[in-house]
């Protein structure tokens, strides 16, 4: 891990610039946007269109290389759009475009350049307009998508299945399943012996988690000087 030279009041400063951001500029985007969210760097998040809900404490990333965009492509006024749940881990890169319905619900992650559309967006034979048809994407609760899996339309993933990396979802997984590949294909079980232990039943006590995270911030950055952080600048040191 990379050292970080700044101050605990400059790194706290640096959080409340994203907070003012949050709050004038990408909030009033969305149709709503929960409780104690954690939104890192902003500006990166691109919204397009809506109506587009967010819960209770999204962890929201992110990252100059990879834009994280929800968009909803539609001239209609009586779609659901995007609705995303509570205590949801959204990565760098991970691109939502729904043309009618988009749920996701609590406890979901996605990896980094998770793909997700309701829509083929070009009909099969008349390529110059959408097709008309409203399709959706439901992801059920604690669904784990990982890192570049495309969710194609009409599919419906049940409560705590994993899509693993790559893979191409075309047709609806049950809950407590294990899918992969292209198409995706079911290729284990998740054990109904082991007990789940969900984002939501990690961090559902917020006050609780930012003293600790509070807490660990100080502790690490404890030492470091606005003298030192500017001169990390002109003069980094390695790694050992």
């Amino acid at each position: 891990m990379i050292k970080d030279y700044r101050p605990y009041y400059i790194k706290k400063a640096w959080y409340q610039l994203q907070h003012i951001y949050i709050r004038h500029k990408l909030s009033p985007q969305l149709k709503s946007l929960g409780k104690h969210p954690f939104i890192v760097k902003p500006w990166h998040i691109e919204i397009f269109g809506g109506p587009v809900s967010i819960g209770d404490n999204i962890t929201l990333l992110g990252c100059s290389d990879k834009k994280t965009r929800l968009t909803v492509w539609s001239d209609k006024k009586d779609i659901r759009g995007i609705t995303i749940g509570d205590h949801v881990l959204i990565s760098p890169g991970v691109r939502i475009s729904a043309a009618n319905s988009i749920s996701i619900a609590d406890s979901c992650m996605l990896a980094s350049h998770v793909y997700i559309t309701d829509s083929d967006w070009h009909g099969i034979y008349d390529r110059s307009m959408p097709p008309k048809e409203k399709s959706f994407v439901i992801l059920e609760e604690n669904v784990w998508v990982g890192d570049s899996a495309i969710i194609c339309k009409g599919v419906t993933i049940g409560k705590n299945s994993i899509i693993g990396a790559g893979s191409v979802v075309t047709s609806d997984i049950p809950a407590n399943m294990i899918a992969a590949g292209n198409p995706a294909k079911i290729i284990n079980r998740l054990d109904p012996s082991e007990s789940i232990i969900t984002r939501k039943d990690r961090f559902s006590d917020s006050d609780k988690m930012t003293h600790l995270l509070e807490s660990a911030e100080k502790e690490h950055l404890q030492g470091n000087t606005l003298f030192g952080w500017i001169k990390s600048f002109f003069v980094p040191e390695k790694n050992g």
